[in-house]
């Protein structure tokens, strides 16, 4: 039974730093290009990091120079390290395992983002 299990959301001040992780667990970790998407309320779910097998990485326009995401294929973990936040980075946000060039993929539940003051 495959697993994502995204941890580390909650509230943070404009200008702080959240460090989101996802724990896979039934699924051959390695072999999957691993992604970070966000929800935020009345919008659509929207690309934020991709991290491919090879490590290739690629940021949504407004999350790049300020998140960084990255993998631990060891520990079966994706991060995603989110600097400088601002109050329109609140959102849900969703891990994503993709077996690129097959139609397998998988989701986590969701963890929360919420930058206020």
């Amino acid at each position: 039974q495959v697993q994502l299990v995204e941890s580390g959301g909650g509230l943070v001040q404009p200008g702080g730093s959240l460090r989101l992780s996802c724990a896979a667990s039934g699924v051959a970790f390695s072999i999957y290009d691993m992604g970070w998407y966000r929800q935020a309320p009345g919008k659509q779910r929207e690309l934020v990091a991709v991290i491919s097998s090879g490590d290739t990485t690629h940021y949504a326009g407004t999350v790049k120079g300020r998140f960084t995401i990255s993998r631990d294929n060891v520990k079966n973990t994706v991060y995603l390290q989110m600097n400088s936040l601002k109050p329109e980075d609140t959102a849900v946000y969703y891990c994503n395992a993709d077996r690129v060039g097959t139609n397998i993929e998988y989701w986590g539940q969701g963890t929360q983002v919420t930058v206020s003051s």
